[in-house]
C-alpha cells in the first residue's frame, strides 16, 4: 500500500493506492510520501480539480465493501460534474431505501474523486463525511458551481 498528500483549497488530501488501483482518499498529511505512476497520476488530476482545469477523474479505483456499496458509489460516480442527485432519486433507481444510499454514500471510501458531495438530501444540504463537513461539501458544489442550489 502507498500513500501520498496533496494540499488543496478543499483540505489537504491523503490517497491510498493498493495493488493498482486508488482505494481510498482521506484528510490530512500521509506519514510518508510514496511516488508511483498512479499516485503521481492522481496526484495530478486532484491538482486539475482543484484548479477548475479537470471535472471528472480518470483513475482505476477499487472500492473495498460489499457489492451494495459498490452499487451506491458506481451510481454516486455517474453523476456528472455541477450537478447534484438525492438520495432518494439513487435509492429509486437501485430499489432500496434512502436511508441504505445515506448510510453507503457516507461510507464512500474515496470522496471527492466519487463524488458523494454531489448527494443532497430531499430537502436540500446534507452532511459530508470529510473534513470540514458540511462546510466542504459547501466548497466543493461551489467549485462545481452547483451552489445555486443551496444558496
Amino acid at each position: 500500500m502507498k500513500q501520498a498528500s496533496l494540499s488543496t483549497p478543499f483540505g489537504d488530501l491523503i490517497l491510498t493506492e493498493d495493488d493498482g488501483a486508488i482505494t481510498a482518499l482521506g484528510w490530512g498529511q500521509a506519514a510518508r510520501q510514496d511516488r508511483s505512476d498512479l499516485l503521481d497520476a492522481a496526484l495530478g488530476q486532484l491538482k486539475e480539480y482543484a484548479t477548475g482545469a479537470r471535472q471528472s477523474f480518470d483513475l482505476p479505483l477499487r472500492v473495498e465493501g460489499s457489492d451494495f456499496q459498490r452499487e451506491v458509489c458506481a451510481a454516486i460516480l455517474a453523476i456528472p460534474f455541477g450537478d447534484t442527485r438525492t438520495y432518494g432519486e439513487i435509492a429509486r433507481d437501485l430499489d432500496v431505501p434512502a436511508q441504505a444510499v445515506g448510510r453507503a454514500c457516507g461510507g464512500n471510501p474515496i470522496p471527492l474523486i466519487i463524488p458523494c458531495h454531489r448527494v443532497m438530501g430531499a430537502k436540500g444540504l446534507t452532511g459530508f463525511s470529510g473534513a470540514g463537513g458540511v462546510e466542504t461539501k459547501v466548497a466543493l458544489l461551489r467549485h462545481e458551481g452547483a451552489a445555486g442550489l443551496l444558496i
